[in-house]
């Protein structure tokens, strides 16, 4: 947990996890004891203090009971007596009062604070105090959560971890005001999965059901939810839903298109007495209807959303934005004067939002704007990329700023519903982003149906307590601590390392934008190396099951097996469809094997779903896993799993070879051009493969013979039933200088098919430094720099595991100013160019947003001492709900503008490689810079906005072997010269 507390003498402080070390299982002088020898501490909560506090308690007591076997008794009274446990809220509980008024406690540090609290402990007795209802209710948890039980204890099935002995520290630990005030998630896109669970376990969505999302909001110390509203409506299909949730101490809203706490199936359920969704015309009848639902929720903790939109969740009117904004002033300025009028009190105590989501970004871009007193919601891209950071302009604001934010999506661009496709890494990037730039007063997370999303979900709500706790570097650690915290030390690392990789693999293609063409079956192995990936994790989730407890495997299909075994089938299986189409192609019968390959890990997925749908937990999580994932064709989701399309290939009658050669699709012979290998050069010694196969019955003999001494064949003959791959590598040290051509002449019966090859030879480039090139196409790593020059405000910095592979770079500063190449932080690359003449340079960065559109989104990069090209990375740029205009990108009034970027500055093409950026969690940047000399020269990537986030430099991109990642990475040792 991200909050937690600080020993007496010591300033607040926060850890990576809450487990703080105040829970001892030995006693020791002055320690407090919970429980030990059979007996447990006993609780005291005043009976005037609130409900919420009140029942916590019982929790805590029950808590005790799921830890050492035996509840720790609670008494609701205004007494207490040594070694018991007294809990209250201050201002609300005469026992914590009288202990404040007597010295026995300090409360000084969160005496009127927000959701703040102290444990002390001394010998005789545990106090746990809180500022206000919440603050008592997140001690009194922490409390849970740090003996052993995991927030995660009812949702995910986690077993408490067992001990006979407890008791706490000496000390007094203080817990400060979360750094984001309002923390919250939003269940959405709830059908078929956990609409079908809820109705199958509790009847319908209702009370029964959120109690249990109550409490777990309040054990991650969150505050805020939005109800689900795909056919439901929270207020009306249960009374007793809000009255509980004000009870429990969440703070209630609603989504960003049904404003003043009316859901939209309120709306519908009365459309012929309300009338048209339309402002314009229906103005009093709307008015009627808001004023009616805020009456009716006045007495509970409300955050009201105001604006409008159109009728559910699409933009209002006919696509005339001037027309809407007129519209949207009058709707606020009458909601406002609906909210003085329920409320009778100022607007700027009546929390409210304005959701900048989707159509309403262009109109705050065109200046609208709703009253000081109202937070503006800030959204994300709907797949995890922040649409704005906090403007400038809206610093000092009343209200301040929120985020509504996605890691579950239905709807454009495309669904991303089924599994957990969001790295800790990602999430840490973007909400610091947002967060440093002043946007901290409201997060709320679309979570869809809460699982499988329990990690992100776990780490977005403890990061908001305190967003500086956790830097780049600990992200890895936090979930290593969140694995602990739920099946203990022995195999957190290794459970930490599945849960990392199963969502950083679905993040380079998520499974619902899945295709069987998106990875390289014949360019640098990339198929394999994917498929080897997810194969590696897959075994390694499945073998870590069976050394785990049997008490824990619940939680542990759950959390980590099925999201990571049912990820890699999914994956594994498009691959296999994608080798199945290009082998059919080119005649081979191994297309038959993978096609059944595909349909076995098509009924594999079907199992894994049913396991978690019927067994696991008794059968607790009936119809959970009901999304439909497989065979998505647009951006909805088809109404069943398909496979996609295959083909069978039918041998011919007699033996008959074939040819298939790595770096191309096409197979020999068919009497077309000849084969060709890709290009050998001296500094990588490349091996390349041929691909022997039979496109018949029974078996044939072949011979492979090269027509030079240096050309290397891993054999020269053999017998082929299905396939046989022979690989080919050069004798450098026979081979001449220069290029060599050479050919591989492999002949079955009266058929030759010959194989081209091309091989360089040259000076290797002398470098003091390792150094990364060749001939053709290669990549840089961005993390793999020579050189990491500051600059006057910020520094490029190592993001650990972020992006597509082994870490990007960003700037120590996001809020540092724009600069120019002279005075911006610089990373230095050591390259070889054999080739004098143009070089294209692609820069592979992050699909960060238009995020502050009055400055831009740029990078530069030069050679050696050449004047800097400057790349704005918005340029082509293509926003799912707005294009920019020149218009949209006009200085607002007291902003300056940059200073002149010159004549270098390069429009960015879309160039080969680039598919789609926020499918493909990348966006390529193309330059082309000129090489005025052959041989080792220096590569300079500047950060001019803060931004851009680098994550890999491919040179020279080669469209002849295209490929989803590039070529793989290869450096090459230092040459010192002699």
């Amino acid at each position: 947990m991200v909050s937690l507390l600080a020993s007496i003498n010591i300033s607040a402080q926060v850890s990576l996890t809450g487990i703080q070390p105040y829970i001892s299982y030995h006693k020791s002088k002055s320690d407090f004891k919970i429980a030990d020898q059979g007996q447990t501490a006993q609780i005291v909560v005043s009976e005037h203090d609130y409900k919420g506090v009140i029942r916590a308690a019982h929790d805590l007591g029950d808590d005790v009971r799921k830890v050492t076997g035996m509840a720790s008794p609670v008494m609701v009274q205004q007494s207490f007596k040594k070694g018991n446990i007294v809990i209250g809220t201050i201002g609300q509980s005469r026992i914590i009062d009288q202990l404040i008024a007597d010295h026995v406690i300090d409360v000084s540090a969160i005496k009127d604070q927000w959701e703040s609290y102290i444990i002390q402990a001394a010998g005789d007795k545990l106090i746990i105090a809180g500022s206000d209802k919440r603050g008592t209710i997140f001690g009194i948890y922490d409390v849970s959560e740090k003996i052993g039980v995991s927030p995660w204890y009812w949702w995910a099935d986690v077993p408490a971890q067992k001990s006979k002995r407890l008791y706490v520290k000496a000390g007094k630990y203080v817990q400060q005001s979360p750094k984001v005030k309002y923390r919250g998630i939003f269940i959405n896109d709830e059908s078929p999965s956990f609409s079908g669970w809820s109705r199958k376990k509790f009847g319908g969505i209702n009370s029964k059901m959120y109690v249990h999302m109550f409490e777990l909001l309040l054990r991650l110390k969150a505050n805020f939810l939005w109800p689900a509203m795909w056919g439901n409506a929270f207020n009306e299909d249960d009374p007793m839903s809000p009255v509980l949730a004000d009870e429990y101490g969440i703070v209630m809203g609603s989504s960003h298109h049904e404003p003043m706490m009316r859901a939209h199936k309120e709306y519908t359920r009365r459309v012929k007495e309300v009338g048209p969704w339309d402002y314009t015309k229906n103005a009093k009848n709307l008015q009627k209807f808001w004023y009616e639902g805020l009456e009716r929720n006045k007495s509970f903790d409300n955050l009201i959303t105001v604006g409008m939109r159109g009728d559910g969740d699409v933009a209002m009117g006919k696509g005339d934005d001037e027309a809407n904004m007129k519209t949207l002033h009058q709707v606020v300025a009458d909601q406002q004067n609906i909210i003085a009028k329920v409320y009778h009190k100022p607007l700027s105590q009546v929390p409210q939002a304005w959701a900048i989501f989707t159509e309403v970004q262009r109109y705050y871009d065109a200046g609208f704007n709703v009253p000081d007193d109202v937070t503006l919601l800030f959204c994300d891209n709907n797949w995890g990329y922040i649409r704005r950071t906090g403007p400038e302009k809206e610093k000092n604001r009343k209200g301040g700023l929120g985020l509504y934010y996605h890691i579950d999506m239905n709807g454009g661009p495309w669904n991303d519903r089924w599994i957990n496709t969001t790295t800790i890494p990602k999430l840490r990037e973007q909400l610091n982003l947002a967060y440093q730039t002043g946007i901290n007063r409201e997060w709320i997370i679309n979570v869809g149906d809460l699982k499988p999303k329990e990690l992100p979900i776990d780490f977005i709500l403890h990061y908001a307590w305190n967003p500086d706790a956790i830097s780049a570097n600990q992200t890895f650690d936090y979930t290593v601590n969140w694995a602990e915290g739920i099946f203990g030390k022995e195999h957190a690392r290794e459970i930490a390392d599945v849960v990392s990789k199963y969502a950083k693999y679905n993040l380079r293609r998520k499974p619902e934008v899945q295709d069987p063409n998106i990875f390289s079956f014949v360019n640098y192995h990339e198929a394999e190396r994917e498929y080897a990936l997810w194969e590696d994790l897959a075994v390694k989730a499945e073998a870590l099951e069976k050394r785990l407890p049997i008490e824990a495997r619940d939680a542990y299909y759950q959390l980590v097996l099925y999201p990571a075994k049912a990820s890699a089938g999914v994956a594994q299986m498009y691959l296999n469809v994608g080798r199945n189409r290009l082998y059919a192609k080119q005649g081979r019968m191994s297309a038959n094997d993978y096609a059944k390959k595909a349909h076995d890990l098509f009924d594999l997925d079907q199992k894994l779903s049913s396991r978690y749908n019927d067994s696991i937990a008794g059968g607790k999580w009936k119809n959970m896993m009901s999304d439909v994932h497989i065979g998505y064709r647009q951006w909805s989701m088809p109404d069943s799993n398909r496979l996609p399309e295959m083909k069978v290939v039918m041998p011919l009658a007699v033996p008959s070879i074939g040819i298939a050669v790595e770096g191309s699709t096409n197979a020999w012979p068919n009497g077309q051009n000849n084969a060709q290998l890709p290009t050998f050069d001296v500094l990588s010694k490349q091996s390349y493969y041929i691909d022997i196969f039979n496109r018949g019955e029974d078996t044939f003999e072949f011979t492979a013979k090269a027509n030079q001494p240096w050309i290397k064949v891993s054999a020269t003959k053999g017998t082929v039933h299905r396939e046989m791959r022979l690989f080919v590598e050069m004798d450098w040290s026979a081979l001449p200088v220069g290029e060599n051509q050479g050919r591989i002449e492999i002949k079955q019966g009266n058929t030759i098919v010959p194989v081209s090859l091309t091989a360089i030879k040259s000076k290797l480039p002398d470098s003091e430094k390792p150094f990364y090139g060749g001939w053709g196409e290669f990549s840089i790593p961005a993390q793999k720099f020579s050189a990491n020059i500051p600059g006057e405000h910020a520094s490029w910095t190592v993001l650990p595991d972020l992006g597509r592979s082994v870490a990007c770079m960003g700037s120590s500063n996001v809020n540092m100013p724009s600069e120019m190449p002279a005075k911006a932080p610089r990373l230095e690359y050591e390259v070889f160019l054999p080739v004098q003449g143009n070089a294209k340079i692609c820069l592979g960065i992050l699909p960060t947003q238009d995020v502050n559109p009055q400055r831009g989104l740029r990078i530069a990069v030069s050679i050696d001492g050449e004047e800097p090209v400057i790349i704005d990375a918005r340029k082509g740029f293509h926003d799912e709900f707005q294009q920019y205009t020149p218009a949209s990108l006009a200085l607002s009034p007291g902003l300056k503008p940059l200073p002149p970027l010159g004549e270098n500055y390069a429009l960015v093409s879309r160039g080969k490689l680039r598919r789609n950026e926020v499918f493909d969690n990348l966006r390529w940047l193309d330059v082309d810079l000129n090489v005025k000399s052959a041989g080792r020269h220096t590569l300079k990537v500047f950060m001019i906005d803060p931004e851009v986030v680098l994550e890999n430099i491919v040179i020279n991109p080669d469209d002849r072997y295209p490929s989803y990642f590039g070529a793989a990475p290869v450096e090459h040792p230092a040459a010192k010269k002699k």
